[in-house]
């Protein structure tokens, strides 16, 4: 069943009064609430015990991968004045970027289309303020990864949960079908899924893009899928990831490289979008102003200096078998 988060109504000033200020902050804290509730009861007795192992919000339980430290350390030596300068989305970063994206989905990737960010958090905001417009509804599913509905809440955005069945938390294309209206303008999908680790096939995706086609061509407005893949290298029992870009042209991808190499606080990430997306000129340019509205959501130099290092590096997924 999808249920709209109520929000309160806007003021018809382009200026926010101060009442509709704190009801905004007020909307925003309500979205919040739980987290925060969860983070200074459960989550923080846990952290007293020096024998539990807390993957609550995915911290590391051990130290980082050598060669993942040997890279960043060999990028902290300048090479010139500009090293450590203001950076953007750096070339080099784009296109190793693009590079995996073409072997992960056989697409031609473009370098151009990467948007690098500090972390998958600041790629979901710059994402959902690049594609919503005030009062324009986003499907995200829940159980859902903390902030989705307080991301799509601060930009504008009407959320709309729609629940999954525990445990198996497959996708209910019928159910999303029915909760699409003319104001929906995106449908968020997170695969590896947070919590249950559902991935979704390649054909449960394809259809899901195919109901998304139909609702474009029976409103008459652009609906985009927003694919949240941080888990994508996270995978066991043989499973394989598919990206619903392989089979959907207005898939924006964001990514977040703390959760591969367990390293969550060395923020960098990015957001993009196929070669088959129809507006990816108007997306380049508006993604790229909204990282500067959200507050300059670039990574930091030295990590995209060696993304070409750590890109390929996994933490250690092999099961570990009891003695």
């Amino acid at each position: 069943m999808a249920t709209t988060i109520p929000r309160p109504t806007a003021g018809s000033s382009s200026i926010a009064s101060p009442a509709a200020t704190t009801a905004r902050t007020a909307e925003l804290r309500a979205s919040i609430d739980s987290f925060m509730r969860f983070f200074t009861g459960m989550y923080a007795e846990l952290e007293k015990a020096p024998d539990v192992a807390n993957f609550a919000v995915g911290n590391p339980q051990e130290l980082p991968l050598p060669e993942y430290v040997e890279a960043v350390g060999r990028h902290l030596q300048p090479h010139d004045k500009d090293w450590f300068a203001y950076k953007m989305s750096e070339p080099n970063a784009q296109q190793v970027v693009a590079r995996s994206l073409t072997e992960l989905t056989g697409l031609d990737w473009e370098p151009a289309d990467v948007q690098m960010t500090n972390g998958g958090f600041a790629a979901i905001a710059v994402a959902l303020r690049t594609l919503l417009e005030p009062g324009d509804e986003a499907i995200f599913m829940s159980p859902p990864w903390f902030f989705y509905e307080m991301l799509t809440l601060a930009a504008g955005g009407v959320p709309v949960r729609m629940k999954l069945d525990p445990p198996f938390c497959e996708l209910n294309l019928a159910a999303i079908e029915a909760s699409i209206t003319p104001r929906t303008r995106m449908v968020l999908v997170n695969s590896p899924h947070n919590p249950s680790g559902r991935v979704y096939p390649l054909d449960q995706l394809e259809r899901l893009g195919a109901i998304l086609e139909a609702a474009e061509q029976r409103h008459g407005n652009p609906i985009y899928l927003l694919s949240d893949e941080p888990y994508r290298r996270i995978l066991f029992d043989g499973r394989r990831f598919h990206s619903p870009a392989e089979v959907y042209r207005r898939t924006v991808i964001t990514y977040s490289y703390g959760k591969q190499l367990l390293a969550p606080g060395m923020r960098i990430g990015y957001l993009t979008w196929p070669p088959t997306m129809p507006d990816r000129e108007r997306l380049r340019e508006d993604a790229f102003v909204q990282q500067c509205a959200t507050g300059f959501a670039f990574p930091n130099a030295d990590l995209q200096h060696a993304i070409g290092d750590f890109e390929p590096l996994v933490i250690d997924l092999e099961p570990i078998t009891p003695a």
